[in-house]
């Protein structure tokens, strides 16, 4: 899969550019908005990770003329953290906006979750006993069909996306409750502990982790 980094900072896209190589994805550079267009004019991108502040022509300018051709996924990488940067990207259809300084593994989680929602090959979750079928929106425990909400369903589909990797309690609010929610720490416990219920035998699969987060662990 081609992966596109647009940021007029070499050291952001070498140290991108290393662990997507890592995750075993194609990388092509641009360092401007205008250089951006001309690669997708001649190129198959899968994923673009667009930073804000450039020269020549800035990042929203950019996703604004992509948007009219393309539904590419789109990452913004900025510096910029204000509430209406945020807004502002998604208004003109971004997928998912990441701030600077950032984790690098965590970049990588977001980009898979973001690739994995057209892959057809990641259309089914299984492990032993429990199966999420994505496409019917299901989750089954040794063939009993669980009725989870909403959002419980969102939470344990992120999980999975991002298994083995150590979550935040902020990055599960932001990613899974959205930019717009107001609430706290507590909304995630309380989630969690309704699915690891739910889950029954396989709760323990959600683990806590000191200090960070929680994390779903599956021992291949």
């Amino acid at each position: 899969m081609n992966i596109l980094i647009v940021d007029d900072e070499l050291y952001i896209r070498e140290v991108i550019k290393e662990y997507a190589s890592l995750e075993g994805y194609n990388v092509i550079e641009a360092s401007n908005g205008i250089d951006a267009i001309k690669v997708l004019e001649n190129e198959k991108v899968d994923l673009i990770i667009m930073d804000i502040m450039m020269p020549k022509l800035d990042g929203y300018s950019a996703i604004k003329e992509i948007r009219e051709k393309e539904n590419t996924p789109i990452i913004v990488l900025s510096a910029r953290a204000e509430e209406y940067d945020k807004l502002h990207g998604f208004d003109l259809g971004i997928d998912d906006y990441v701030t600077k300084p950032f984790s690098p593994k965590e970049l990588m989680a977001r980009i898979k979750v973001l690739l994995n929602r057209g892959n057809p090959k990641t259309q089914t979750f299984v492990f032993d006993g429990l199966v999420v079928d994505y496409l019917g929106h299901s989750v089954s425990v040794d063939g009993i069909e669980l009725k989870l909400t909403p959002k419980e369903y969102e939470l344990l589909v992120y999980f999975i996306l991002n298994k083995n990797i150590a979550l935040t309690r902020e990055q599960l609010l932001r990613c899974v409750w959205g930019y717009d929610y107001f609430g706290d720490d507590r909304t995630i416990d309380t989630h969690i502990k309704m699915l690891r219920n739910n889950l029954g035998r396989f709760r323990n699969m959600i683990v806590t982790v000191r200090g960070v987060g929680y994390k779903f662990e599956v021992k291949e």
